[in-house]
């Protein structure tokens, strides 16, 4: 069996899901930040919760056979959030299991990080390597670094903006509030080395609620969305970084567990939809590894238009 989480660790005081449909996407992987948002939503009374994965299948089947085993209302959906053909076909799914409605709430949480490269430095030369050997070495290692940094931001930022469309346009056709939850990283203002394509799809997604606002125009009340920049978190995927301080000790005393950021993410939507609507917030984590502390704060993007004053004192004129 691929569950290995302990639900009960996931039962927080905070009712943020209660009554609510909830779909998360991502959230099929054991161990993983979604599959914790999910946990959280089941164990805090949501009314369903809809577990996407698309290849980590054994592992979200046995999730919510483990949530049904609680008594709660779950159901699994396979798509890839990058082809936008088999999001559609999973949209009457969703809708069905939902008993006829759309998602109250959708965690847009889909995402993958890269192994890491000298991105923009040459490889080292090799002693003894002719020049047409490390030529054809340069390629390759270009080719991979690009494709890997290519399906990290595929994955973040288009499956992300088509869920959004999809669901901020049910919400609207049906007048159905619906409220988007963008699962960022700190490293999208604070970026990291060797992760490119990952730090810049998280800033990219830091820009969704306000587009999403302008494009909706009148019906803007149709649909909220905010986004949240996460700490390091015990993963699959950061498991190797765990014992590392040179890779997150600037930042955190240690990695939070998935329960905890879960409970960080809960806490924080138990505020109301409006309030956080179009903010981006940041999980600091403070304290020392025997005992954190979880603080929120907003981070405000602000575009400053600061004058040239030798363009200013010499404009073009035509």
């Amino acid at each position: 069996m691929a569950f290995t989480a302990d639900y009960d660790k996931f039962k927080f005081p905070e009712n943020a899901f209660k009554g609510k449909r909830v779909l998360i996407t991502g959230s099929g992987k054991d161990g993983g930040i979604g599959q914790g948002l999910a946990l959280a939503a089941a164990a805090s009374g949501a009314a369903v919760v809809g577990v996407h994965f698309h290849s980590s299948y054994r592992d979200g089947f046995d999730m919510v056979d483990a949530m049904r085993a609680h008594g709660v209302k779950a159901f699994a959906m396979q798509a890839d959030v990058t082809n936008t053909r088999d999001l559609w076909a999973s949209r009457s799914y969703v809708i069905e299991q939902m008993e006829g409605k759309g998602p109250d709430i959708v965690i847009c949480n889909s995402g993958l990080t890269e192994k890491g490269y000298r991105f923009g430095r040459a490889l080292p030369e090799i002693e003894g390597e002719s020049r047409a050997e490390r030529r054809a070495r340069v390629r390759r290692e270009f080719i991979e670094n690009l494709a890997e940094s290519k399906l990290v931001m595929d994955t973040k930022i288009d499956g992300f903006v088509y869920m959004t469309h999809l669901w901020a346009g049910e919400a609207v056709y049906h007048n159905q509030p619906v409220q988007f939850v963008y699962i960022s990283s700190m490293q999208s203002i604070e970026p990291g080395v060797a992760v490119p394509g990952y730090v810049v799809a998280n800033w990219a997604v830091l820009r969704l609620p306000e587009v999403l606002k302008v494009n909706l125009g009148k019906a803007s009340n149709m649909a909220s969305a905010c986004c949240l920049m996460l700490p390091f978190v015990r993963t699959g995927m950061t498991e190797e970084y765990a014992d590392n301080a040179k890779v997150f000790g600037r930042w955190q005393p240690r990695m939070l567990e998935p329960f905890e950021a879960a409970r960080a993410v809960a806490q924080l939507l138990t505020r109301p939809a409006s309030e956080l609507d179009l903010g981006n917030f940041k999980l600091a984590v403070e304290g020392t590894p025997e005992e954190v502390r979880l603080k929120w704060s907003q981070i405000k993007l602000e575009v400053q238009d600061q004058a040239l004053g030798w363009s200013q004192e010499s404009p073009i004129i035509s």
